[in-house]
């Protein structure tokens, strides 16, 4: 039990509570809208910027987050130019963001070693600095949804009552996309490229199963996602496993058993 009073362990502790907040409290309303796969294309946008950004010298973080800003903006543009095939602006920008971080990748072939963390996820590697974007991107998304809860809650289940009613549907709707996409960028060092959009969708899917109203899907989401990264991160330090993949199969196996218990119950 060395390893809690680690300074590595206690920073990765705290950018996994902070990520395991804003990833599902995000997620809920990407889920309940379909756009589950925008977590997927957004990272794949971020590793194309943090891939520049190993090429340039600059910070790879704050490269990938202005990818996937521009992502976000890019997603919304094109769902507004499709809107009968919405789904289509997201294969376009995953396709775009696979081929720059190719490009990137081949561009710079002595940083790939670096660029694994961030797409197989290096929560023990985080310093100060990384702690800080984590920080900000949490207060930015808790602040907006605390002001904007109801209007978001609208927006969720009935677009088109939302408009009717005045509201900011398109400045909403970007404004979402644009904090997914900071979210993203901030996990993708927590749980790497590959596996992030799983923390934005399986603790949702999870409360969705016993949640009996959207406030308690919600904090249940919140809930099931601070555990498994509690739990993964110990269990992962304690037997030298992948702690993102080790969170991510903890959030399947929590998701497996509440299935199994409610058809238990039900039967």
């Amino acid at each position: 039990m060395d390893i809690i009073s680690s300074e590595f362990f206690q920073r990765a502790l705290i950018g996994g509570l902070l990520i395991g907040v804003t990833g599902p409290l995000m997620g809920m309303f990407l889920v309940l809208r379909r756009l589950s796969m925008i977590g997927d294309t957004l990272a794949h946008v971020t590793i194309a910027g943090v891939a520049l950004g190993f090429l340039l010298g600059v910070y790879p973080l704050a490269m990938g987050i202005v990818f996937a800003l521009l992502g976000a903006v890019a997603i919304e543009k094109l769902r507004k130019a499709y809107k009968t095939y919405a789904e289509l602006s997201i294969a376009v920008i995953m396709s775009g963001g696979v081929a720059l971080a190719s490009l990137f990748f081949t561009l710079g072939m002595s940083f790939n070693a670096n660029v694994t963390n961030y797409l197989f996820g290096s929560i023990y590697t985080l310093n100060s600095t990384d702690l800080t974007v984590v920080g900000v991107v949490t207060a930015i998304v808790i602040i907006f949804m605390l002001i904007f809860f109801k209007e978001m809650f609208m927006l969720t289940f009935d677009e088109d009552a939302a408009a009717v009613n005045g509201l900011p549907v398109r400045w909403l709707n970007l404004a979402v996309t644009v904090l997914t996409a900071l979210v993203i960028s901030a996990a993708i060092k927590i749980v790497g490229a590959l596996l992030v959009s799983a923390l934005l969708t399986i603790p949702v899917a999870t409360s969705l199963l016993v949640a009996r109203g959207f406030k308690q899907a919600v904090i249940t989401s919140v809930l099931v996602a601070e555990f498994a990264v509690v739990a993964g991160l110990l269990t992962a330090g304690i037997w030298n496993l992948a702690p993102g993949a080790t969170i991510v199969l903890l959030l399947i196996a929590v998701l497996i058993l509440t299935l199994v218990i409610r058809r238990g119950v039900k039967v």
